[in-house]
């Protein structure tokens, strides 16, 4: 048996010599560093724009923000050329129709994540997935012509801030989809075999063991839902005109928010209306950024540990 095993030829590759070895390792420090480089550059190169935009709004519409009656007043009785007034009626619109979107919103998504991880096979679970993919990549104002023309064409009813909201839950449901199916797949397949070895249904596995175990994954993804779909504009524009007065009614009458603020002082060679349009850019950057910030301290505890 020796005789045999030693007549067998080694498989074994041969060790590069040590000019070899040494030429390997340069090579590897050479394309590490240049890769470190390439990605330091392009983080810097993506971060000019960010804050050369944050500098001019910061420069531009920080002073108004700073003063207490732009968060207490509305520009109810303000004529365009006089300083003065407040985003009050705008910020109180936004914070409505988000919530009046994600109300609509968060149900359908959750559930259609649900079925697509724990129940989804076949053909329409495809169909279903490939629609949540079309519905990521539609522009805001096609979504907005389409609740105009359900809303205002087909069912006769007024552009209110209700049929906003029904425009940015058709953005909103497919980010929360794809983040709550991300976050259910992260759940251990352990969890839910010791659940059925127990007994239990795969309806109260799923109520009482999986979506607890990916809540805070979940309420991270609903939360840059809601900062992806704050900051458009066009359903605003099409749906809901602008008021200068605080109107907390969904259904009735128009309703400001704070991209339509901007948009109505946008393109003035006034300055009371460039310092309001600068001022109500900087308000909504500082909500957004309070929800990003929310989301990403509720993604701290959010991964799911196996």
């Amino acid at each position: 048996m020796s005789t045999v095993a030693s007549k067998v030829p080694s498989t074994r590759p041969t060790p590069p010599a040590g000019d070899a070895i040494g030429q390997v390792s340069r090579s590897r420090v050479l394309a590490d560093r240049s890769a470190t480089v390439l990605m330091y550059g392009a983080f810097l190169l993506a971060l000019v724009p960010l804050v050369w935009i944050l500098w001019t709004v910061l420069g531009k519409g920080l002073s108004l923000v700073l003063d207490s009656q732009w968060w207490t007043n509305s520009q109810a009785g303000v004529s365009p050329r006089r300083a003065g007034g407040g985003a009050y009626h705008a910020i109180v619109g936004t914070i409505l129709t988000a919530a009046v979107t994600a109300l609509m919103a968060v149900p359908i998504a959750v559930f259609t994540a649900i079925y697509l991880v724990e129940y989804g096979r076949g053909r329409f679970a495809r169909t279903v997935s490939f629609m949540v993919d079309i519905l990521t990549g539609i522009p805001s104002i096609v979504a907005a012509l389409f609740i105009y023309a359900v809303w205002v064409g087909m069912l006769g009813a007024q552009r209110v801030a209700f049929s906003v909201s029904l425009a940015l839950a058709l953005l909103m449901i497919p980010v929360v989809v794809r983040s709550t199916e991300e976050m259910l797949k992260l759940v251990p397949n352990e969890l839910r075999e010791a659940s059925y070895a127990l007994g239990v249904p795969k309806w109260k596995t799923i109520v009482r063991i999986v979506l607890p175990t990916a809540a805070s994954g979940i309420a991270t993804g609903i939360l840059l839902g809601l900062a992806r779909v704050m900051g458009e504009t066009a359903p605003l524009i099409i749906l809901a005109p602008y008021t200068a007065f605080i109107n907390t009614n969904m259904f009735s009458g128009n309703m400001a928010a704070l991209p339509t603020l901007v948009f109505t002082n946008f393109g003035s060679n006034i300055p009371a209306q460039n310092d309001r349009m600068w001022a109500a850019a900087l308000t909504l950057i500082v909500l957004v950024l309070l929800l990003n910030l929310a989301g990403r301290f509720v993604a701290r505890f959010s991964a799911v540990r196996r």
